[in-house]
């Protein structure tokens, strides 16, 4: 059985797809009234190449007794350990929890919310979107490299996620996916916040990205993640080519007055060169400045 926690874009997109292949998928939603709501929809909708189709996958909440053995946690970065803290009870002796959160951080929150349970770390280049509650566009296909940095042997299930169409590898070193995720998303996230921009629009600011490219290479090096560090400048300037037209999830989230996960990326990045007491200046400036925006907006800035 697939425990799912998160109706999000990519949990609803992990979710309806192992429904379609067949497999035993059960979604834990928030609270009754949440429940309520996704018994009103009926379901789940995956929406593919502009055909809708719908799936009534089953959904519960926390507090339903079932022994989850195989949990996908699929929520936001700052809910993860809060979320796996209510189900501690539920979990199965062995239990493996697929972690799908932005950043590094949340990961070993969890692990510490869990330590009887086996954490799977994932990166993912998928794209989805949220078109209405319960309802996904599948916007485009990736890729989700998967690994557990305390155990190398592959997980039997994996053959599920071949069976239901996600694009996978198992990466014997998913940290550096992680870190090289997390400085992507340095260089491009937070800018497009402070210039109110799409991500082409950074093309604008060419000394600005290329400084920080520098300094998250830089960081990426003493933290003994080398290749994560290798082209990242070519490569942070083909992600905001190839995504031109988009507005950045940091910069979506506040648009909308939401709540960000800069502590888990840019957050995480300073506290990690202090840590090494390395000097990154414009990494620290954006930090502060970002920090203040948020404030100034009423946002939480952790």
């Amino acid at each position: 059985m697939w425990h799912i926690l998160g109706a999000g874009s990519l949990g609803t997109l992990w979710a309806t797809r192992l429904a379609r292949a067949g497999l035993p998928v059960e979604l834990i939603l928030r609270d009754s009234a949440r429940l309520h709501s996704y018994q009103q929809a009926g379901g789940l909708t995956l929406i593919e190449h502009g055909q809708p189709q719908h799936y009534p996958v089953p959904a519960q909440t926390p507090d339903h007794r079932q022994p989850i053995q195989r949990l996908l946690l699929a929520c936001k970065a700052y809910d993860a350990a809060n979320a796996v803290s209510q189900l501690a009870s539920r979990l199965a002796p062995g239990a493996e929890i697929l972690l799908l959160q932005n950043g590094l951080g949340s990961q070993d929150e969890v692990a510490r919310a869990a330590p009887q349970a086996r954490c799977i770390f994932a990166s993912s280049t998928e794209g989805a979107f949220r078109q209405a509650d319960f309802q996904v566009v599948f916007a485009g296909h990736g890729h989700t490299w998967l690994g557990d940095p305390q155990n190398l042997q592959p997980p039997s299930w994996l053959a599920d996620l071949q069976h239901a169409g996600i694009i996978h590898d198992w990466s014997l070193d998913i940290l550096s996916r992680l870190w090289r995720k997390l400085a992507l998303n340095c260089a491009i996230n937070p800018l497009t916040v402070l210039h109110d921009c799409r991500n082409g629009e950074l093309q604008a600011h060419p000394a600005q990205v290329a400084c920080l490219c520098s300094e998250l290479s830089e960081l990426l090096h003493t933290c003994g993640h080398s290749a994560a560090a290798e082209n990242l400048h070519d490569d942070v300037q083909r992600v905001i080519q190839a995504t031109a037209a988009n507005y950045s999830s940091m910069h979506q989230d506040v648009r909308q007055g939401r709540r960000t996960e800069i502590a888990y990326l840019l957050g995480y990045a300073c506290d990690a060169a202090q840590r090494h007491q390395l000097v990154l200046p414009h990494l620290q400036a954006l930090h502060s400045q970002l920090l203040e925006h948020l404030a100034a907006r009423g946002l939480p800035s952790h």
